[in-house]
């Protein structure tokens, strides 16, 4: 019936892709059209162990580094705050596009296909989670957005893992400024004592999620933090990450 209804009402009011613009067609994944979402660069195995490079474009070591198996040079030498993390695709081309839109163009549907593809891609992967947390926005920009995108993408990959979301175990302590044009150090600085983690935390198997990983800075952040709080693990899912 359903069907029937999406049908009824496209022929009346095409639905377009806030993508490309054009009307979705056979194979969509709404809202994104089957080209769109036939684009997308997947990420799958196989990957570092740690952070989840792809092995061809794994980094080398550092000079010195003996490297261990699995792992990329950097893991290898300094591993991360968190114990894995995970994305479903490269932060380029229909990806890129789809996940800028969900955030500036205010798309928060287009949380469910985005949160389908990490689903798909590493849900038969990911280890027994007690809770999906997602990063918190700036309390600013999630006002001026109306939603934080993390949040909508932990919502939806929780029917995929079988995890529930527990947005209250990782809050801001401050707002932070807009990483974008940040380099590497600058990102850690400016995220260094942003978050405060609840003693609920304790003991459980967690996992971050947030839209995409591009230096690891804010997610190793939320790590560190979670670890002080107690966490037993803590992994990181993204839809995306810079390559």
């Amino acid at each position: 019936m359903r069907q029937w209804a999406v049908a009824a009402l496209d022929l009346v009011f095409p639905a377009l892709c806030p993508v490309c613009v054009t009307p979705l067609g056979a194979g969509r994944r709404d809202p994104l059209c089957a080209a769109c979402w036939n684009a997308i660069e997947r990420i799958a195995s196989p990957v570092c162990d740690v952070c989840g490079l792809p092995f061809h474009e794994l980094r080398p070591a550092r000079e010195g580094s003996a490297g261990r198996r699995g792992r990329c040079g950097e893991c290898g030498v300094a591993p991360p705050a968190f114990d894995w993390a995970r994305a479903g695709g490269v932060y380029a081309g229909a990806l890129r596009e789809a996940i800028q839109r969900l955030k500036f163009a205010r798309k928060p549907a287009l949380a469910r296909p985005l949160g389908d593809l990490v689903v798909e891609q590493w849900a038969a992967w990911l280890p027994v989670l007690d809770a999906l947390i997602p990063v918190p926005l700036a309390r600013a920009r999630e006002r001026e957005r109306g939603f934080n995108q993390s949040a909508l993408l932990a919502e939806r990959l929780a029917r995929g893992v079988g995890a529930r979301v527990e947005s209250r175990w990782l809050v801001r302590a401050r707002d932070t400024a807009p990483q974008t044009d940040l380099d590497a150090a600058e990102r850690r600085a400016n995220v260094r004592g942003a978050f405060l983690a609840s003693a609920a935390v304790a003991d459980r198997d967690v996992a971050l999620v947030d839209d995409v990983l591009t230096t690891g800075a804010t997610a190793a952040e939320c790590a560190r933090v979670l670890r002080g709080a107690g966490a037993r693990s803590v992994g990181v899912l993204t839809v995306a990450r810079v390559l």
